[in-house]
C-alpha cells in the first residue's frame, strides 16, 4: 500500500440523461443564438470531483489516497461516506461560508456531455501546503486555480513526483502556468482535446512536452489510449466494455489505475493497462463512483484483455 497526494475537487455530482442527441437540436444558422431545454429520465445525486473519484479507485486498488481539497459546510455526508471506504480525511479542509462544489451534467445517448461546474468552497486555496512524509507519489488535478499554481512548485521543492492533469481548468490557467505544471512533472495526462489545448496554450507540441515532463498520457475514450515518451509511442486498447452506461468518472478512473502502477514501477505500458482495465468498470456504472472490483476480478479482466500475467 502507498500513500498518494490526490489534489483536485471535491463536488456532488447531480448526473442527467437525455435520451436522444444533443445535436438534433441545435440549428447551425443559430448558434450565436442557443436557447435549449432537455428533458431528461432522471436526476441521481453521486459523490464526484477529481479528487474523490481519484482517491475512490485508489482504495479499491489498496492505495490510500491523502485527499487534498477544500469542502464546504455540507460536506458531511461526503466525509462519511469516505469515512466508510477507510479513505482518511483529515487532510481535507473545509470552508463553513461556502457549499461544496458541485457538477451538472447531461449526458446523451451518444455519451456526448454538456456539464456545468459551481466551484463554490472548492476555489479556495488549499492551506498548509501538504509535507513529504511516507508519500510515494502525487496527482494535481483539476480544481482550485491556487492550488494549481502552487503545488507543481510546492511538489518539485520536496523532490515529489507528480503528474499534472489541468483537464477542466485548461482555459483558465494562463500559457506561463500550464507551462509551469509541466516542467519536471512526472507527466501529464488529458484526452485529446485537452491536448490539443494545452499545446496550442503552451506553444509546446507532444515532442517539447516530452522535453519538459516524463510522459504525456492521451485518453481516446473507446479508443485507447497513447502514451507519448522520449523513447516513442505506445499504443494501448481499451478494455472491452459490457454495457457502456456513463462515461462520466471513467477518465479519473483511469489515472487511478496508472497512479497504481506508477508506484509499483511498472511500464508506462502497462501502467495505461492497468487504467484502461480500472476505467472499464466505470463505465458500466452511473456515476463516478459507484462500480466495484476486487483485485481477484481486476486480474483476471486484464489477463483476459491484453494477454498477459496481472503485474501487481
Amino acid at each position: 500500500m502507498a500513500r498518494i497526494l490526490v489534489s483536485g475537487s471535491l463536488a456532488y455530482d447531480r448526473i442527467m440523461v437525455f435520451p436522444g442527441l444533443f445535436k438534433d437540436h441545435f440549428l447551425p444558422n443559430k448558434l450565436h443564438n442557443i436557447n435549449v431545454s432537455f428533458a431528461v429520465d432522471a436526476v441521481e445525486e453521486n459523490f464526484g470531483g477529481t479528487a474523490g473519484n481519484i482517491a475512490y479507485n485508489l482504495a479499491l486498488l489498496g492505495h490510500e489516497p491523502c485527499v487534498i481539497s477544500t469542502a464546504g459546510s455540507d460536506f458531511g455526508g461526503y466525509r462519511a461516506y469516505l469515512k466508510e471506504l477507510g479513505i482518511p480525511t483529515d487532510t481535507i479542509r473545509v470552508d463553513t461560508s461556502e457549499l461544496t462544489s458541485a457538477a451538472y451534467i447531461i449526458t446523451d445517448k451518444a455519451d456526448n456531455q454538456i456539464a456545468a461546474f459551481s466551484f463554490a468552497a472548492g476555489k479556495t486555496a488549499y492551506a498548509p501546503l501538504p509535507e513529504r512524509a511516507d508519500v510515494a507519489h502525487a496527482i494535481i488535478g483539476a480544481g482550485s486555480l491556487d492550488d494549481m499554481r502552487a503545488l507543481p512548485v510546492h511538489y518539485r521543492g520536496l523532490g515529489l513526483s507528480y503528474f499534472y492533469d489541468p483537464a477542466q481548468e485548461i482555459p483558465l490557467l494562463s500559457g506561463d502556468e500550464l507551462r509551469a505544471g509541466i516542467e519536471a512533472s512526472a507527466g501529464v495526462f488529458g484526452n485529446d482535446y485537452e491536448l490539443g489545448l494545452i499545446t496550442e496554450k503552451t506553444g509546446w507540441d507532444e515532442q517539447e512536452l516530452c522535453a519538459r515532463a516524463s510522459l504525456v498520457v492521451i485518453t481516446l475514450g473507446e479508443q485507447g489510449s497513447r502514451i507519448v515518451s522520449k523513447d516513442g509511442t505506445d499504443a494501448v486498447d481499451a478494455v472491452k466494455v459490457r454495457d457502456a452506461l456513463d462515461p462520466t468518472g471513467a477518465g479519473d478512473a483511469y489515472r487511478a489505475g496508472f497512479l497504481a502502477g506508477t508506484v509499483a514501477h511498472l511500464s508506462p505500458k502497462m501502467c495505461a493497462q492497468i487504467g484502461s482495465t480500472v476505467a472499464a468498470y466505470a463505465v458500466e456504472s452511473q456515476g463516478t463512483q459507484n462500480h466495484r472490483f476486487t483485485m481477484a476480478e481486476l486480474k483476471t479482466r486484464y489477463e483476459a484483455a491484453y494477454g498477459e500475467t496481472f503485474p501487481l
